[in-house]
């Protein structure tokens, strides 16, 4: 779980999780195009590559490759196992 909050801790790492969960099966260059056009986020291709080594390290990011295309893929699960460990509570008087 430690890699999950490491990997969440970097702002253009959470600014391509956020791109990949509005439209998943990017490319490499498609996710420096929108983190460049939508967040201001001028990363090279290496950074941002190195920036989903990390989000695929803790699970966050899956890749399957297609002829010399790779497509990355957003994965929620680590994100579940996070919400399983400590469930929503509201509030003392409130309800959820």
């Amino acid at each position: 779980m430690g890699d999950v909050f490491r990997a969440l801790a970097d702002e253009t790492r959470r600014a391509i999780l956020d791109e990949l969960s509005e439209r998943d099966e990017q490319t490499l260059f498609e996710l420096c195009s929108r983190l460049a056009m939508k967040h201001g986020l001028v990363s090279s291709r290496q950074a941002v590559s190195q920036h989903l080594a990390v989000l695929e390290e803790a699970g966050l990011v899956h890749t399957e490759r297609r002829g010399r295309y790779k497509f990355h893929y957003l994965d929620t699960g680590p994100l579940q196992l996070i919400l399983e460990r400590w469930p929503a509570k509201a509030p003392p008087g409130e309800q959820l």
